[in-house]
């Protein structure tokens, strides 16, 4: 590598790096769970197969962040690509209850590999070009709508495309035939997904250089690994404001798990079946993508106004609370005016966490050292994903009614209070390019 890309490179390569990795998880969103039904698995069935997706990602979110730190951030997404691609093979043509339950595990593995590598690639690339003070916000902020955009659109493909092959009946028909009945129409989103990581994989490994970093074996792996988790959860407790970071996650992380739990029964409960109630939660999900993807656009505006990055959080994790209290308020109430209400808080919700994010990992970067940069990553997607499934069993036995959505709401509130009071700024981390350069003499 003759030297590291300019800001505006990278920043569009991380962009196709996003689209590429989420476009695939968009199209399994809508079809996989009536695959799972369709294959003859029972509810309690597919309820254990998200189970094995939950804890693996959990498990190897912290050794998978510190694999990146170490071995490098390209070498980590194209490992994560390979495996969701076998998962989307295995999911798409997979009848047995053990390969259901393998590709879910192996996607759930894929997560927690792609958790920070391309965000951390980015940071490094942009700092090791422009020094410590480079301008993140904005490639942030993009690239997060660039997810949100990714996702709705393979949200809307991954149930429009078994629709059109199964309304007709010629192409069904040849499907089962040339595959003798194994690829189902609600097969094609995973199977198409698994062609779109093949060419993620490919245009990580081409297109996303890293300066090269001292040759590893596996004792120096190993040995690595666990000195940079150590690290990465000493962040929270000797930095206030890593600290804050964390618990916004953790805060965002409940209000989401008590949103995606509640909101497909409101759903039903506004249009009365479980059929249409299913078709307007998942063009709920594809406008929650885009109103997240909005929220990111903005994000930069949003912090110019409000003064500073630490004020942006505040406004937008608020913003989102008074989406879940505008769900909680109206959870009692029918009719066209109570669901123009939900519907404004639900897409409340995602905006505002959508530009609270690109400012939270703005002010996480300019804290954190490039050694440590994916790992403080993956402890943030822990401490969201670890408080989300606390809260959905809380949710689970609260009665319904107001409480659980005022739960969620009451949970962003406090992690929106966290950011009330400034944080005196603290000396950027040296990039790796400036670390290595010694001091004339």
């Amino acid at each position: 590598m003759t030297g590291p890309l300019d800001p505006r490179t990278a920043g569009r390569r991380y962009v196709t790096a996003c689209v590429l990795y989420w476009f695939p998880v968009g199209l399994a969103v809508s079809p996989l769970i009536l695959l799972f039904t369709e294959r003859g698995m029972s509810l309690t069935a597919v309820a254990a197969f998200f189970v094995a997706h939950s804890v693996t990602a959990a498990a190897l979110e912290l050794p998978t962040g510190g694999l990146s730190d170490v071995l490098g951030r390209r070498a980590v997404l194209a490992a994560a690509g390979l495996l969701n691609l076998t998962a989307f093979t295995l999911q798409g043509l997979g009848t047995a209850p053990w390969v259901l339950a393998l590709g879910m595990a192996l996607m759930g593995a894929g997560r927690a590999l792609s958790s920070g590598p391309a965000e951390a690639w980015y940071v490094d690339t942009v700092q090791a070009h422009s020094g410590p003070d480079a301008e993140l916000r904005t490639g942030l902020a993009r690239g997060g709508s660039a997810v949100s955009a990714a996702l709705a659109a393979g949200t809307l493909l991954g149930g429009a495309l078994p629709w059109l092959l199964a309304r007709s009946d010629g192409a069904a028909a040849w499907l089962s035939r040339a595959t003798s009945g194994l690829v189902l129409p609600l097969s094609t989103p995973p199977l198409l997904g698994a062609v779109v990581e093949t060419a993620f994989v490919l245009y990580v490994l081409t297109a996303l250089p890293e300066p090269p970093r001292p040759p590893s074996t596996l004792r120096s792996v190993l040995h690595g690994i666990p000195a940079t988790i150590a690290e990465g959860v000493r962040l929270g407790g000797r930095d206030p404001l890593i600290r804050r970071v964390l618990l916004s996650a953790a805060a965002a992380g409940g209000a989401l798990a008590a949103l995606e739990l509640l909101t497909p029964g409101r759903a039903a409960s506004f249009t009365g079946a479980p059929e249409s109630g299913a078709m307007l939660f998942a063009v709920l999900a594809c406008a929650g993508f885009l109103c997240s993807g909005l929220g990111n656009h903005l994000a930069p505006l949003t912090a110019r106004l409000a003064g500073s990055g630490e004020r942006a959080v505040l406004l937008g994790l608020g913003a989102g609370a008074g989406g879940l209290l505008l769900l909680g308020v109206t959870a009692v109430a029918a009719g066209p005016a109570a669901l123009a209400l939900a519907i404004l808080g639900y897409g409340l919700v995602y905006l505002g966490l959508g530009a609270a994010g690109p400012s939270q990992n703005d002010l996480l970067h300019r804290r954190v050292p490039s050694t440590g940069r994916a790992t403080a990553l993956s402890v943030q997607s822990l401490a969201l994903q670890l408080t989300g499934a606390l809260t959905g069993l809380l949710v689970g036995i609260l009665p319904r009614g107001p409480l659980p959505w005022l739960t969620g709401a009451a949970l962003l509130l406090a992690g929106a209070l966290l950011w009330t009071r400034q944080t005196a700024p603290a000396a950027p981390y040296p990039t790796p390019r400036e670390a290595e350069e010694p001091e004339p003499a």
